[in-house]
């Protein structure tokens, strides 16, 4: 059975283990999961991302796919019959595209540095991270979700972030809802989803998680 030859290598906390874990789910997909410890990787992990040696790694038919975002829309193409992510409008997939790959570019490492760093750094940090989820919001409207009316590839990209929200701004003494209050609407609808509930990390796990990752290797 071809469902049966899929393998996910992710780890629990990791937003980009989590849009894997939603897009086999919208799409109905048996796999085995097989969880990572990232501070003592596995040689399969090793073999099967030998460049960067990340996490998430798909593997189907024994072919290792990395990186998350291309590996969520390989598993569109591949499974394209039932919930698709990507439209099929090249503009609008183009958008789509251009809007994860921001969520990547921009809120990804803004948001990390709003819990690693401190001071002067955290306020910039904080801003930029803030300025991301405007420009997300703006782009959004009023639409339900971020392809339209229905769940797809920006909604994958960016909603398994919304479990880290607590982190940031308990961290960064700050609320994500009091300046993008939309984007929290949306992240509220998208977690009444099935495959987004049943796979977001809980957020309180998620900060004693970066404390505990904090006090071991950085405050140390």
């Amino acid at each position: 059975m071809e469902e049966a030859k899929v393998v996910l290598l992710g780890s629990r906390f990791s937003m980009f283990g989590m849009r894997a874990k939603i897009a086999l789910a919208e799409k109905g997909i048996k796999y085995e999961y097989m969880e990572e410890d990232l501070t003592n990787k596995s040689p399969l992990l090793q073999e099967m991302n030998p460049i960067y040696k990340k996490i998430p790694v798909l593997i189907h038919h024994g072919r290792p796919i990395c990186e998350s975002l291309i590996i969520v829309e390989y598993i569109d193409m591949v499974w394209h019959n039932n919930s698709p992510l990507l439209p099929l409008d090249p503009y609008h997939k183009a958008q789509a595209k251009f809007w994860a790959d921001f969520v990547d570019q921009k809120v990804y490492h803004a948001s990390k540095r709003v819990w690693i760093s401190k001071g002067d750094e955290q306020e910039v940090a904080k801003k930029n991270f803030l300025e991301s989820l405007k420009h997300l919001e703006e782009f959004l409207g009023d639409k339900p979700y971020f392809g339209g009316e229905t769940f797809g590839f920006v909604d994958v990209a960016l909603i398994p972030f919304y479990c880290w929200f607590y982190t940031y701004e308990t961290f960064g003494n700050f609320k994500v809802e009091a300046v993008c209050p939309k984007l929290i609407s949306w992240a509220k609808r998208c977690m009444q989803k099935q495959s987004v509930f049943e796979t977001l990390a809980d957020e309180k796990e998620v900060y004693e998680a970066v404390l505990d990752y904090k006090t071991k290797f950085i405050l140390n």
